[in-house]
């Protein structure tokens, strides 16, 4: 029957979504519209290549030996980064700030291990302080013995002009390799300090993470024979190549929520008549976002981590570290859910007393869902934690829910009170100041159909769990469209033209108006997508900027901003026969 359906998509282009989570990693063959075929198996986080590996054994025993070989695009989704940052997992950082005079860096600076180095330029790019690099050479060697390894270099105005950051990058390289450092200029063009720092530190903390997982899915689709180009889902819904995400990591942090969103796009219906809440729950986080009009709300500030803002353009998601297989505690008369997750549910043959444990409980007691592998072992890791409380297994397990359901609902007022502070932007245009109140939940996740009526509840919506909720975020990775984003900045004062996040600068004709900045700004972006094999895609301006100045001799000048990217969306939608 699957070989049927792969010959009625020979015409369409073949695509696979892996979406590696912290529980499950899944993946999914779609063409014509369809779903081909699917597998899913349990994460090993130790062991990635093994876990890659079965994962397409299941696919291909669902569609066929030669289903690898069609292929023609992959795009990979994880969770495994943001996992590890609500976890608290990800790297030690080194960071080397650079800010001249005004407000002490110190107060955005991040982690354990930060150097000021004296001297800065200013919002023109011009060297104001020299760079003073003694003090830099003791911190670094200190650092690596402490065991830092990783180092991002940002500077206040780096984006006018990168050299006192590829000073400090090149100092930085006499102990540190290049490969594990960041340089804040090419995460983007935007002045903003504060994120340009929190960019670069959690770009360089995921670094290896990052590239450890890029290397086993390599690895292992060559092994198995699929040699089709590899994509990275990216945090505001769109995909880039592999080789460009191994230096940018930041980009792909939240690509496991992202996942989740386009994945809602593409199976569930009628997302257009109401404003949709998605809540996709899987074994260690829960991820939130927000639809209206049937189209993700985006995060315009820029993405949040750990309560810092970056230069990352999102959607608008949250995640918190409630899952199914979230750990469960006795702490002073009450039960803590998470945020911590130590193997599977001891429904599945886990340790410990886990969420999914504690609704399995209430379910067998008519709590109005499924219950998941064995009653019996929920029943027996659940009963010390009630004994410790003084509580019966029903009773323990309801003060579980409780806690979880106290967390999401704070965690969805939160998201829906943020994007109602301003216009509101979505993945396909800018909507009017609108009061956005979700009306119903879309749920996604491999515990869904253990927790609907729970969160119907608890939330007060009706809850609609999503057409094969359990894969619906490696199909959403399967189907996104490659995306790409270009900041330029150019001022006739100096002549210069610069692309920072391509480590682009060139000359600007005297008489340059703001258009011909827009149509270069839009030929770079075409140049660099052909250099990544990409072409053929919708490309837009999304914002452009004219300042009349003066210079310093008194003479008058332009300064032009012009940001664009690809029209952002699905490659294609799937339909139900």
């Amino acid at each position: 029957m699957v070989a049927n359906k792969m010959d009625r998509a020979a015409d369409d282009a073949v695509v696979l979504g892996i979406d590696a989570g912290g529980t499950h990693t899944d993946a999914v063959l779609c063409a014509g519209g369809k779903i081909l075929g699917c597998g899913k198996v349990a994460t090993e986080q130790d062991n990635l290549p093994h876990c890659i590996a079965n994962v397409l054994d299941e696919l291909v025993r669902d569609c066929g030996q030669d289903a690898l070989g069609k292929v023609q695009r992959v795009t990979l989704g994880t969770t495994l980064l943001v996992n590890a940052c609500v976890q608290d997992k990800l790297d030690k950082v080194g960071l080397v700030l650079s800010a001249g005079p005004g407000l002490n860096p110190m107060r955005f600076a991040m982690g354990d291990y930060v150097c000021v180095v004296p001297g800065g330029l200013d919002h023109r790019g011009v060297e104001v302080t020299p760079l003073q690099l003694q003090k830099l050479a003791g911190e670094l060697a200190k650092w690596k013995k402490e065991g830092v390894g990783a180092l991002a270099c940002a500077g206040k105005f780096s984006p006018r002009n990168p050299a006192h950051e590829l000073a400090m990058a090149e100092e930085c390289a006499r102990v540190f390799p290049q490969d594990a450092m960041t340089l804040g200029h090419r995460l983007g063009g935007e002045l903003n300090f504060p994120r340009r720092i929190a960019s670069a530190y959690y770009n360089s903390a995921s670094l290896r993470l990052h590239n450890a997982f890029l290397d086993a899915v390599l690895d292992t689709l060559q092994h198995k024979g699929c040699t089709a180009p590899v994509f990275l889902l990216r945090a505001d819904g769109g995909s880039m190549p592999c080789a460009a995400s191994r230096l940018f990591p930041v980009h792909s942090l939240l690509s496991g929520p992202a996942a989740s969103v386009m994945g809602v796009m593409a199976l569930q219906k009628g997302l257009e008549d109401q404003c949709t809440l998605l809540l996709d729950m899987g074994g260690t986080t829960t991820d939130l976002a927000v639809f209206v009009d049937g189209s993700p709300v985006m995060d315009q500030d820029g993405m949040k981590l750990g309560g810092r803002r970056t230069l990352v353009r999102s959607l608008a998601t949250v995640s918190i570290g409630i899952g199914g297989d979230s750990v469960l505690r006795a702490v002073n008369g009450s039960v803590q859910v998470g945020p911590d997750r130590m193997g599977p549910a001891a429904a599945f043959g886990g340790k410990m007393a886990t969420l999914l444990d504690a609704l399995n409980i209430l379910n067998s007691e008519g709590g109005g869902d499924e219950t998941a592998g064995s009653l019996e072992q929920s029943r027996q890791s659940l009963q010390s934690l009630a004994d410790e409380l003084g509580k019966s297994l029903p009773e323990a397990s309801a003060m579980a829910w409780e806690t979880a359901a106290e967390a999401i609902g704070s965690a969805i007022k939160s998201l829906v009170a943020d994007i109602n502070e301003r216009p509101i932007y979505t993945l396909r245009e800018l909507k009017a100041h609108e009061d956005a109140r979700p009306c119903r939940v879309a749920l996604t996740g491999g515990p869904a159909l253990c927790v609907r009526h729970h969160l119907e509840r608890a939330l007060s919506l009706p809850v609609c769990p999503v057409p094969q909720a359990d894969v619906a975020n490696a199909a959403g990775a399967a189907l996104t469209r490659p995306s790409a984003r270009l900041e330029v900045y150019a001022g006739t004062e100096k002549g210069t033209l610069l692309a920072p996040a391509f480590d682009i600068t060139e000359k600007l004709p005297r008489n340059a108006s703001l258009e011909y900045v827009k149509d270069r700004s839009l030929a770079l972006l075409k140049e660099k997508l052909a250099q990544e094999g990409i072409g053929d895609l919708p490309l837009q301006i999304t914002s452009a900027d004219l300042f009349a100045t003066l210079t310093d001799s008194g003479y008058g000048s332009r300064d032009m901003r012009v940001v664009c990217q690809t029209v952002p969306g699905l490659a294609a939608r799937l339909y139900q026969d």
